[in-house]
């Protein structure tokens, strides 16, 4: 043996256009490792991606070397910002993801969420405000204590506490609302880490 192994190759961007700031506007996204290519998927994979629209996503792609994980990923991901029976309004889950991202300095998730919260709240301004401006941002007490509690979740899941609740209930927010703004902000904590330790976003 030659003592040698074989290395999946790490994709660099030199020409990458990168985002200077957060914002609402689509972004692509850029892999520092190889995805599968879209011609390549093999019938596990697709099944994996649950959509089939996500064929065209180089992070589904790459997500997709690893199919049982990314299709448990995507029924969890579609669960807490699909099923819309009883909790939080879907925009406010988005702005749980939104707040998260922001903590965490994914700024493509944060366009992504942000862009959702904007669409279906018509509060594009609020939004921007909180991309801009980041979580301290003050609005109202609602909207303070979706953001408040998804920070404190994405900074430790220890600075989560009583309070947080608390302020949650106080601002009209149901058990099973909580439940969801805590499963938003929890997941994309999550998912943005994955995120930025796979790529990059672009200016496209």
């Amino acid at each position: 043996m030659s003592g040698t192994h074989d290395r999946t190759p790490i994709l660099d961007h030199p020409e990458l256009r990168r985002p200077e700031a957060f914002t609402q506007r689509g972004l692509g996204w850029a892999p520092w490792a190889p995805p599968v290519p879209e011609y390549e998927l093999t019938d596990g994979q697709r099944h994996a991606l649950v959509e089939a629209s996500r064929s065209s996503s180089p992070y589904f792609r790459l997500l997709a070397r690893d199919p049982e994980a990314l299709r448990a990923r995507t029924l969890t991901d579609l669960d807490i910002f699909g099923n819309e029976a009883g909790g939080l309004p879907r925009w406010e889950r988005e702005l749980s993801a939104a707040a998260a991202s922001r903590v965490n300095g994914c700024v493509f998730c944060a366009s992504v969420h942000a862009r959702a919260a904007s669409r279906l709240s018509d509060r594009t301004d609020d939004v921007q405000r909180l991309l801009d401006e980041g979580v301290g941002a003050r609005v109202d007490d609602r909207w303070d204590a979706i953001v408040d509690a998804s920070a404190a979740l994405t900074a430790t899941p220890a600075a989560f506490g009583p309070e947080h609740v608390e302020r949650l209930r106080a601002a009209g927010i149901d058990d099973a609302g909580i439940v969801d703004q805590i499963a938003g902000a929890a997941f994309f904590n999550w998912a943005n880490r994955l995120m930025l330790s796979l790529g990059e976003p672009e200016v496209v």
